[in-house]
């Protein structure tokens, strides 16, 4: 009985470290405050708009409509941001912004939320 408990203790144990783990991950992409969505929509109309045109339909660089993105998968958008797209005119933003701003910008790209 003295080693089906401890088994059962230790599964225990590891199951609620599982369930930290996850709530530490989660906590840490959480959405950025609504003071820092408010410089981010900045930067989107201000630093993406100089390439990606001002109402983000397109410029120098693609546009970044819900419709002219369909198809393509956030990890495609987050990577893009984060890394660019070298030899192109996109720079790097990952060095720049955290991972949950950038997860913030993709979903407000992909639902059309950048202008309003």
């Amino acid at each position: 009985m003295g080693s089906g408990m401890g088994g059962r203790r230790k599964a225990v144990t590891m199951v609620a470290m599982g369930l930290l783990l996850c709530l530490a991950q989660a906590s840490a992409l959480a959405a950025p405050s609504l003071a820092r969505q408010k410089e981010l929509r900045d930067l989107l109309l201000q630093d993406c708009g100089a390439c990606h045109g001002m109402t983000l339909k397109g410029g120098l660089g693609p546009a970044l409509t819900p419709e002219a993105l369909a198809g393509k998968s956030p990890e495609f958008l987050r990577k893009t941001i984060t890394q660019g797209r070298p030899g192109t005119p996109m720079p790097p933003w990952g060095n720049l912004l955290s991972d949950s701003d950038i997860d913030w910008l993709v979903q407000t790209l992909l639902r059309g939320e950048a202008i309003r």
